[in-house]
């Protein structure tokens, strides 16, 4: 199985940020999304394909899919996965992908969620995912950019 060298919730998936300090950080070279709406939206897939470097592989899976395909990837992959929320990452850890770490990277206002921490929103329910990631024994940090200083999530809770 590939190696996961940074697990990130960010709503925006892939950025600046992403492409510039986090690839960097990581020596990645292989990008996955795990979001049901953008692997179903070709118009989407092809705008974020255009944002990836030639350099760095990219798959886009939808949640059910997700897990098998983590594990089918080359050893020789060192792997970003990017999501919009925690609940993905909740059934990846139950379905058996070797997770260490998930970093919070960036989760906007919306209706549903209110101030958690600085510029960070959460629902009550990604609060709850939140809970149980970190109850699975993986680390959970607010950690925006390589050069900041990260936050443990479960003093926030």
């Amino acid at each position: 199985m590939a190696k996961i060298v940074l697990a990130r919730i960010d709503d925006r998936l892939v950025h600046g940020q992403v492409m510039t300090a986090w690839v960097q950080y990581t020596s990645a070279n292989h990008i996955v999304i795990v979001d049901d709406a953008t692997a179903g939206d070709e118009f989407t897939k092809t705008i974020i394909k255009m944002a990836v470097p030639v350099s760095i592989g990219l798959d886009i899976f939808n949640t059910e899919e997700a897990s098998e395909k983590l594990k089918a990837l080359p050893d020789s992959y060192r792997v970003i996965i990017l999501t919009k929320g925690p609940q993905v990452y909740y059934k990846l850890i139950e379905e058996g992908v070797e997770i260490e770490e998930v970093i919070i990277g960036g989760m906007g206002a919306s209706k549903a969620r209110s101030k958690f921490y600085k510029n960070i929103s959460a629902s009550e329910e990604e609060k709850d995912y939140f809970r149980k990631i970190v109850t699975k024994g993986v680390g959970l940090k607010i950690h925006v950019i390589p050069d900041e200083k990260s936050v443990s999530v479960d003093s926030l809770l």
